[in-house]
């Protein structure tokens, strides 16, 4: 193992006392340089020279989104052409101003960022694009749902990451649709009864449910007497994909079967059923990568969207659509993924893949 020398890490830092870089946002961009982000800005790093290849502009505003300022970061779906991605787009959300740390720590708990970033790092001159989420937070979760939707859960309107220093639960997750015009790609879903504050996590489920647990905002397991105690039950959180009413148009998968292993580069038929009546172009088959999650941050996450031809009727409301596994570890990393049939924005449950 080498180690590296990152003075990036050193520049972002807003002083010993607040810091505001730590846990950064690192994601494998499509030309298999590392996007790296830290309190408010980013690089591109090439990790086998050892040196920046990019440097790109300061979120507007300036405010901080790394902890103890926590928000959290996604990389966007990534769209295969004949295995192939030449567009990637990072999407950060939430956070806390730069004193927020500093002020909690004395009993002052500042507001939570309402704001979101997105900006296309493979853009030859990117450009940050603002949105704003309907409620703030700080220690949030952000997953990637099957479909492309991206889940927003879990955190605090108030305050910052750390020991007892977050202030009013953030208890409605909202979903952020990436294919919709800005002003309207964000839905707010029905609300949780649990606190997840600090040291909560939310990992997508085969079923296409999202597994939420966590909250432990102590430096010991605290079950009385404190504000927020430590949260041992969990939550199944289900999509809206995931209603009655739309399982008619939900796939089924019938081959490959799970565990299937996969080659880079490679045709692969997937056949599968429909019992209502389908939409032959709107379908389509995303792979996604299981998800490390730790400080707001959904590490090795990433959903890849195949290169698909033409979807092909079978028999007995059976179908089979023809796609192209990505074409080398850039786009999706060696290792294991969730496979899915997507009709009409409803994911099929997916089977477990290898790919390498």
């Amino acid at each position: 193992m080498t180690a590296l020398n990152l003075p990036f890490l050193q520049e972002t830092s807003d002083g010993a006392a607040i810091e505001n870089n730590l846990y950064p946002f690192v994601f494998l961009n499509v030309d298999g340089n590392l996007f790296i982000f830290a309190n408010n800005r980013a690089i591109l790093f090439d990790y086998v020279a050892g040196k920046v290849v990019k440097t790109y502009p300061t979120i507007p505003g300036g405010e901080p989104r790394s902890y103890p300022s926590t928000g959290s970061a996604v990389l966007l779906p990534l769209k295969s052409t004949k295995g192939q991605a030449t567009e990637a787009e990072v999407l950060v959300c939430g956070g806390a101003p730069k004193a927020a740390f500093v002020k909690a720590l004395k009993g002052t708990y500042m507001d939570a960022l309402k704001s979101c970033a997105r900006i296309k790092i493979t853009d030859p001159n990117p450009a940050w694009v603002m949105e704003d989420m309907p409620l703030a937070r700080i220690m949030g979760d952000m997953t990637l749902l099957p479909n492309g939707d991206v889940l927003i859960i879990n955190g605090a309107g108030q305050g910052a990451a750390g020991w007892d220093i977050g202030r009013q639960p953030v208890l409605t997750p909202v979903v952020y649709k990436p294919e919709n015009v800005v002003g309207s790609r964000f839905v707010q879903q029905n609300p949780s009864a649990i606190a997840r504050m600090y040291h909560s996590t939310a990992v997508l489920l085969r079923d296409g449910r999202v597994l939420v647990g966590g909250s432990n905002p102590h430096n010991r397991y605290e079950f009385s007497n404190v504000l927020f105690p430590t949260e041992l039950a969990l939550e199944a959180f289900s999509p809206s994909y995931l209603d009655a009413q739309f399982a008619s148009l939900r796939p089924s998968i019938i081959s490959p079967g799970s565990q299937v292993r996969l080659g880079y580069g490679r045709r692969l038929a997937v056949r599968f059923s429909i019992t209502g009546t389908i939409a032959l172009n709107s379908v389509s088959v995303t792979m996604v990568s299981p998800s490390f999650t730790t400080h707001s941050f959904a590490m090795n996450h990433r959903l890849v969207v195949l290169a698909s031809e033409k979807v092909k009727a079978l028999k007995n409301s059976t179908f089979q659509v023809q796609v192209t596994t990505p074409a080398s570890g850039n786009l999706a990393p060696a290792g294991y993924y969730l496979l899915h049939v997507v009709h009409q924005k409803i994911p099929s449950a997916g089977i477990w893949v290898k790919i390498r």
